[in-house]
């Protein structure tokens, strides 16, 4: 039995009510109805997800320590939110600008992420895959290369409301 895909994403937050907000004030994550009041625990479920929750949250208070994964432990390094287009993307990027949370943008070529950091300090990725239609031998061939992220060049190439591609963005076998 294959795994599918992955259907939610659990973290051990100092605030839960802090982040909770953040994930809904900048990636528009709505609070699970029924599931709100469990003391010290939060279930969001992304915009336009079919998921029973995408992402849960629980409290382990203000004394907690900073995470170490990629720096001196192993651990989970980010998650990555897909957006259907790069005006969703460029919409995030300016709420991630405004509470200072944006730590880095990159065009990965065939994918355009942008990077930041949640209350705690975990780092996440939301990003816009190129559409299989749209991909050309040269984006294909530099697969391989990080560039920053010009967003607007990318929105003025693709468009601001093109919907991107769905998991992965390779062309369909002829």
């Amino acid at each position: 039995m294959p795994v599918r895909r992955l259907n939610h994403a659990v973290l051990f937050v100092r605030d839960v009510a802090a982040s909770t907000a953040f994930y809904a004030d900048v990636l528009g994550f709505a609070p699970i109805e029924g599931m709100a009041g469990l003391t010290g625990a939060a279930f969001l479920r992304a915009p336009s997800s079919t998921n029973d929750h995408d992402l849960g949250l629980f409290e382990i208070g203000s004394a907690a320590g900073a995470s170490g994964a990629g720096r001196s432990t192993v651990g989970l390094y980010h998650l990555a939110w897909e957006v259907e287009t790069l005006a969703d993307l460029a919409e995030i990027g300016a709420r991630l600008t405004e509470r200072g949370a944006l730590v880095g943008a990159t065009d990965h070529a065939t994918t355009k992420a942008l990077y930041a950091k949640d209350p705690d300090g975990l780092e996440l990725e939301v990003m816009w895959l190129v559409p299989a239609d749209r991909l050309t031998p040269e984006i294909l061939g530099s697969r391989d290369r990080l560039a920053p992220l010009d967003l607007q060049a990318e929105i003025d190439r693709f468009g601001a409301d093109t919907v991107g591609g769905i998991g992965i963005s390779v062309p369909a076998p002829a």
